[in-house]
């Protein structure tokens, strides 16, 4: 059974939290005390009925101000899939929460309020999910019980949200015309709209096609650590399969040294397997005994990644102190650390018209950017729209060991 990674997001009260609520509830993913405790939270906060928002809006704040704050995660499983959800904030302070609960995700779920249409939040959400990668996005027009169930307003929806992401590099996009609160089309489909003939949300998640989201092309095997086990004798390379398919007998590089190799043999806790792909944990051997350490990285001799220290990337900024130039951080990428400094900011990009301002010569806190960077050590990179593995990197003040951005790595062609 595969795994579907997804994001929700809109703008505030769109009902994100009150449609992952209602997809647990429906599906029969609630336990009885977890029901309990929301029917007491509702009672107390004066709600008629069950708010299924509470399952999910588990912080003190978030309760009181009846808005999502944190990123909440949430798992459930339906006999065709398992899923993982990140519930994210729909309020501009909160994109680097945002970015941060979508930069793992399959697919996006992008809710639009029926009564409002487009705004503001709903284009810089799907700016932000085109930025991220995200291959797959749903359009879900939620309260349309507030419309009437009217085709109308769904179709001018529909309009105004495809005339926006032709800008974009987004390219499967499906609307769904629901109703988190009653339960249209969310988990089940709905007779209040008979015009409609498409999936209910449940069902697209269910069997939405992300086998090919993976790249099975690149063979990328960042080193974690080596292992030794008992056996004098063995020595094994452990990691995580970043891209593509590694197999017994075939050549390797070792980057950055560029030593050759042939792998010898691939081991898992259940034993030898013969081959490795995403996301797969093993342990790799090689039959010469080459200085292999953490931060190396395995590849194909003739399919290599760019080996560099001079970096172009897309850059949200989380923290409150502002990114400058010639600002120096620890960076974090794959399994390699490194220093690195800002030489330049290019520009920064408002994501609700994609503007670019070249004169910007920071990036504040929830702010996109482009920038260029130097690190002290060679990196093995990809462009992210390639391989958002080795195409992504985090950048921590050295001082507060705080994470201070994310950042996407650009084809500089």
């Amino acid at each position: 059974m595969d795994l579907l990674r997804f994001t929700t997001a809109g703008s505030v009260d769109d009902g994100k939290s009150t449609l992952i609520g209602r997809l647990l509830y429906d599906s029969k993913q609630v336990f009885a005390d977890q029901l309990e405790q929301v029917e007491a939270a509702s009672a107390a906060l004066g709600d008629d009925g069950v708010n299924l928002a509470l399952l999910t809006d588990g912080l003190r704040a978030e309760r009181e101000q009846g808005i999502t704050i944190d990123v909440a995660y949430r798992y459930f499983a339906t006999p065709r899939r398992k899923f993982i959800i990140a519930d994210t904030p729909g309020h501009e302070q909160y994109t680097r929460n945002m970015v941060t609960g979508a930069s793992t995700s399959n697919l996006a779920v992008v809710l639009v309020d029926a009564q409002q249409g487009m705004t503001q939040q709903s284009r810089r959400h799907a700016s932000i999910a085109s930025l991220l990668g995200i291959p797959h996005v749903v359009v879900a027009v939620n309260k349309m019980d507030l419309v009437g169930y009217r085709e109308d307003a769904f179709e001018r929806i529909v309009h105004d949200f495809t005339a926006f992401a032709a800008k974009l590099e987004t390219t499967d996009v499906t609307f769904i015309p629901i109703s988190a609160l009653h339960g249209d089309n969310v988990v089940t489909r709905s007779d209040a709209m008979p015009w409609y003939q498409g999936p209910s949300l449940l069902y697209h998640l269910e069997t939405v096609h992300i086998a090919s989201d993976r790249n099975l092309v690149d063979t990328r095997f960042p080193v974690q650590r080596v292992t030794r086990r008992r056996n004098p004798e063995y020595r094994g390379y452990a990691g995580t399969m970043a891209a593509g398919i590694l197999r017994p007998g075939e050549d390797v590089v070792v980057l950055p040294s560029g030593f050759e190799s042939t792998v010898e043999a691939i081991d898992t806790l259940e034993g030898e397997v013969d081959e490795a792909f995403p996301p797969m944990a093993v342990t790799v051997r090689l039959a010469d005994d080459l200085d292999v350490g953490r931060g190396d990285m395995l590849a194909r001799p003739r399919n290599r990644p760019e080996v560099t220290q001079e970096l172009d990337a897309m850059v949200c900024w989380m923290s409150d102190r502002p990114l400058a130039a010639r600002g120096m951080y620890a960076l974090k990428h794959t399994t390699r650390d490194a220093r690195a400094m800002i030489t330049d900011v290019v520009y920064r990009l408002d994501v609700d018209t994609l503007h670019r301002d070249p004169e910007a010569d920071r990036l504040a806190a929830n702010d996109l950017g482009r920038v260029r960077l130097r690190t002290t050590t060679p990196l093995c990179v990809d462009p992210y729209d390639r391989n958002r593995s080795t195409g992504s990197f985090v950048l921590v003040d050295e001082q507060t060991d705080s994470t201070v951005g994310a950042g996407m790595i650009l084809d500089r062609g």
